[in-house]
């Protein structure tokens, strides 16, 4: 046997990895012991084989599994190389993508649930400017205030396969809304137009279909379930009409949030109900 060989021990604590490691090396046929002891099937190891091993940490280190870098190894290729990285690169970025909505969507809900703490009581209405927003859009397919909440679940559901088929996340519609067409609300004919989903800067530059609901002045009330809605949404209309305010756009319905983790038998749904107003500005 060489003098220059060392047992695997040793080359496993030379190279800060478990002798389990180079064990499933051997088996794998991507580093095969340097000489193996006939009597006591004793592997040892040649100083020389680091090189090797060096290769495998660095390919191991790039996101290439063992089966890609064995493969690599026996076919000596490295445009095989460049072709497994390429595809780790699109791996890498699509999952840096994926992190980057869901951190995102983290920080809208966390935003979310602090509105709620500060928001005014069930009934107070408020005029409040609200900054420009993205949303992805489909037609309410039923008319949840006659069928109820089943309805609106439905609904629901419809939106959230659409936004799998985008390749959103279910956290992209933990922030969701209602409209109804400024027509029909003045009229106090309440009949859903679109169920959206708001979503975040980040996110919404990847989706062709989102669009922009512009900033503006919203009168503003509060409602704390989806029974609520209806009679909040008309006393809405009403004090607009009360002091005169022009309703320019559709009325959103907006679940600031929902704490369903507390039981019941259906959402637990915090709403921000809003129409955008304009005023008649009188010359000075």
């Amino acid at each position: 046997m060489d003098s220059d060989l060392i047992p695997i021990g040793k080359m496993a604590k030379y190279n800060d990895i478990t002798i389990a490691t180079l064990r499933l090396y051997d088996k794998l046929g991507l580093l095969k012991p340097y000489y193996v002891d006939p009597d006591s099937g004793y592997r040892y190891y040649s100083l020389h084989q680091n090189a090797r091993l060096d290769m495998i940490t660095y390919m191991k280190e790039l996101g290439m599994s063992l089966s890609e870098i064995a493969g690599v190894l026996r076919q000596e290729d490295i445009t095989l190389i460049e072709e497994i990285l390429s595809r780790k690169n699109e791996q890498i970025h699509e999952e840096i993508r994926q992190l980057r909505f869901r951190h995102e969507a983290v920080e809208r809900a966390i935003e979310s649930i602090e509105r709620y703490r500060k928001s005014p009581r069930t009934g107070t209405i408020s005029l409040e400017y609200i900054d420009r927003r993205q949303i992805l859009a489909i037609p309410c397919p039923e008319d949840f205030y006659k069928q109820g909440i089943g309805s609106y679940e439905r609904c629901l559901a419809q939106l959230r396969h659409v936004m799998r088929k985008a390749r959103l996340l279910q956290v992209h519609s933990y922030i969701v809304g209602t409209s109804i067409r400024r027509e029909e609300f003045t009229h106090r004919h309440l009949l859903p137009y679109e169920i959206f989903a708001f979503l975040g800067q980040d996110t919404s530059k990847t989706q062709e279909n989102s669009r922009l609901v512009d900033s503006g002045m919203y009168a503003c009330t509060y409602a704390d379930s989806f029974d609520q809605e209806e009679c909040s949404a008309l006393a809405l209309l009403d004090f607009c009409r009360e002091q005169g305010y022009s309703i320019s756009g559709d009325y959103i319905c907006e679940v600031m949030t929902e704490f369903n983790v507390f039981g019941g038998e259906q959402r637990s749904m915090f709403l921000r109900l809003q129409v955008p107003i304009s005023f008649d500005k009188k010359e000075p």
